[in-house]
């Protein structure tokens, strides 16, 4: 099968989710943050009538540092943060922002319009309106 992209390439994507091989022994997650190679920003997604809209929560990401992909069925949104780093000489206390390579995959709750969507990031906020196709909804 073959998906369509906003950049008009065609490209497969392959599903996958977060596996931790030994989660019944890791009670903790930091374990869990040490052995995962991308971190999933949050997001909300609901439907209208008309639309699919799908908010991405990217504080610290500058515009140039993520990619949008559009899918028939998915929409990925993938990229990098990265944070300034710390004063030297200074000790962390505590280290829970996540930095270094995301990967975001949301499935479409309807077909869609590539032609007719928008894209805002303002504030650390992606929001994205999806059009769905006319008679799809």
């Amino acid at each position: 099968m073959r998906y369509r992209r906003l950049s008009y390439r065609y490209e497969m994507v392959v599903r996958t989710g977060p596996t931790y091989p030994f989660s019944d022994i890791w009670p903790s997650d930091r374990l869990h943050l040490l052995v995962q190679p991308r971190w999933r920003p949050d997001a909300d997604t609901y439907e209208t009538a008309s639309t699919v809209e799908i908010i991405v929560d990217l504080a610290g990401v500058d515009e140039d540092d993520f990619e949008v992909q559009l899918f028939e069925d998915a929409l990925v949104v993938e990229g990098r943060r990265q944070l300034p780093s710390c004063h030297e000489g200074a000790v962390y206390h505590a280290a829970s922002v996540r930095q270094g390579p995301f990967r975001l995959e949301l499935p479409l709750a309807a077909p869609v319009d590539p032609e007719r969507v928008e894209a805002r990031y303002d504030r650390g906020l992606l929001r994205i309106t999806l059009p769905k196709v006319v008679g799809a909804g």
